[in-house]
């Protein structure tokens, strides 16, 4: 079969549908798509909260707990512990099909009526940590979001198997580092992005296997340079002394000096190691991926977005998860040893041939269930024989295509589409789809996405950040009392204990931003990181794909120049 192109139902722009696509919807049985790859990933994100938190009563137990969903949210919400208690039956909630509608109206029904869980962890993370979402196996963490396998980490997003960081994200097998962003097996580096496998380095970019290096970039194997030039070990060590980064004026300025500094160096132009036949960025491990993100050890897959943990095969249009999962399709947050995972959202764990499932874990044969745990031939959380199982999905999925769900824009949901955007349990200014297609509220609104104020709050501000020591060495346990207000979104914030006791020991100012905007910060160079624009290299000519933008770097390598010049 040869490509094929379409119109998208959303943005009306044209798209490819190749060879390879139709030879993979084939093999899951499923109809080609009508939107586009970037407004599949929109409509998917429509659904992902990943880091708006609430105050809202559990409604099984009645205590206040925090929460993804707002207390105004129409919807019944249980804290983490009475969602995975036995306490309460998602079963009771299952109901009859109805052929005179269409499916996605009553999959909303049931979205409004059956419990979902209030944070994304599991039940002994949720027992030892709070203010984390989307996480597991947790210990001593604060305010993490997309985390697993972590301990003493406060404040980040994307962050696996790493011990004592603070302000760090997308970070992998890290210890005793702070303000980092993209960093593998480090211990002890500091405000620093893209350096892997390094020891006691500070203001790095691009660098790997680096040790007392500082404010440099581009560096491979190297001892003691600072600003790119190499010192001698006792020279190394009296001229960084010069730079006491205890103190919030001299760390900011080190900071905008070396930031000056990497503008001299061509940054590195795509990530991708070990990647055979890949297109994208950030790809480690993997064979026959186009277009993804933020994946490792993956294999003949397509679409995919911060596929964390190993394997995944065979997979299209992914948001999230991964760890074991295969022959799944335009679903986010999926994944836990699970298959055959189409048009689902935070579902997995042991799980089986699920079609259009929500908060859905372990089972098999499930389609159009919601927050339903080990169910075998479920639909609408109603339990059916095998035989009636596949009668009566094969009767709806023919339903679906011939009385599908309209929209107000007119677009059309058959088999074979995502949910909605306006079924979301979320605002559009709540999910991820804020931060990679930002729109204003009147640009949401107008196509029919649901718009939250933000909530009014009166933080009493007890110190202006213009008002906090200098010097770490400065502030004392006082400091634990105050309200502080955030010089980026005025938003008030308290130090923790863990916090400042980390910034002393490590010698660090005290911050003057909050952590959501410390993380949020961190965030957006990650999108920036998954968004591709074409480049010509400034050496060869030669025409490429990299995130880097003309106005930010004006001289750019391709990656086989890259290699020849920095390694």
């Amino acid at each position: 079969m040869s490509s094929e192109i379409k119109i998208c139902q959303n943005c009306r722009r044209e798209f490819a549908v190749e060879p390879e696509d139709f030879d993979f919807y084939k093999k899951i049985s499923v109809p080609p798509p009508t939107w586009c790859p970037e407004c599949r990933l929109k409509r998917r994100l429509v659904w992902f909260n990943l880091s708006n938190l609430y105050k809202r009563k559990c409604d099984l137990c009645g205590e206040e707990k925090i929460s993804m969903y707002p207390p105004e949210a129409p919807y019944r919400v249980y804290c983490f512990k009475c969602w995975w208690s036995d306490n309460w039956d998602p079963l009771k909630y299952g109901r009859d099909y109805d052929f005179s509608r269409p499916f996605f109206e009553q999959f909303n029904e049931l979205l409004h009526e059956t419990p979902l869980l209030g944070l994304s962890l599991d039940f002994f993370t949720g027992e030892t940590v709070s203010f984390n979402n989307y996480v597991g196996h947790l210990k001593n963490c604060y305010l993490l979001f997309w985390a697993d396998f972590n301990e003493d980490c406060h404040h980040g997003f994307y962050l696996y198997q790493n011990k004592n960081l603070l302000d760090c994200s997308l970070l992998m097998f890290c210890e005793s580092s702070y303000d980092l962003t993209h960093a593998y097996k480090t211990n002890r580096c500091f405000s620093s992005r893209d350096i892997h496998e390094s020891i006691d380095c500070y203001f790095m970019r691009d660098s790997r296997n680096c040790q007392n290096c500082f404010a440099s970039a581009n560096l491979r194997n190297k001892k003691y340079h600072i600003f790119n030039k190499p010192y001698a070990k006792e020279d190394y060590f009296k001229e960084i002394k010069k730079w006491d980064l205890g103190s919030y004026r001299t760390y900011e300025k080190v900071k905008k000096l070396a930031g000056e500094h990497w503008k001299k160096f061509p940054p590195q132009p795509i990530f991708d190691d070990f990647a055979i036949n890949c297109t994208g960025n950030r790809i480690y491990n993997s064979k026959n991926c186009k277009e993804c993100f933020e994946i490792q050890e993956t294999e003949n897959s397509k679409y995919l977005l911060i596929m964390i943990d190993p394997t995944t095969e065979d997979c299209y249009d992914v948001s999230g998860w991964g760890q074991n999962l295969a022959l799944s399709y335009d679903s986010g947050v999926v994944g836990g040893d699970s298959s055959e995972i189409k048009f689902c959202h935070d579902s997995g764990i042991n799980l089986y041939h699920a079609e259009y499932c929500k908060d859905s874990y372990g089972g098999n044969h499930q389609f159009g269930c919601v927050s339903v745990k080990k169910a075998k031939h479920c639909i609408l959380n109603k339990l059916y024989a095998e035989g009636e199982f596949s009668e009566l999905r094969g009767k709806i999925i023919k339903h679906m295509d011939e009385m599908p769900y309209k929209d107000k824009q007119g677009r059309i949901y058959r088999y074979g589409e995502f949910f909605p955007a306006e079924f979301s349990p979320h605002a559009y200014n709540e999910t991820m789809a804020l931060k990679f297609f930002p729109v204003s509220r009147d640009e949401a609104v107008s196509e029919n996405y649901r718009w939250r104020e933000p909530d009014v709050r009166e933080y009493a501000v007890t110190k202006k950040a213009a008002d906090l020591p200098d010097h770490i060495k400065d502030a004392d346990n006082g400091i634990l009392r105050e309200i502080i207000g955030c010089i980026a979104c005025s938003r008030g914030f308290k130090m923790t204990g863990f916090e400042i006791n980390f910034l002393r020991k490590m010698n660090l100012p005290l911050p003057r931003k909050c952590p959501f905007c410390r993380i949020g910060e961190k965030i957006d160079l990650w999108v920036k990181g998954s968004k591709l624009v074409k480049r010509t290299c400034g050496k060869c000519g030669t025409e490429f794909e990299t995130p880097h933008r003309e106005e930010e770097v004006k001289y750019i390598l391709c990656k086989k120049c890259y290699l020849e010049e920095v390694v």
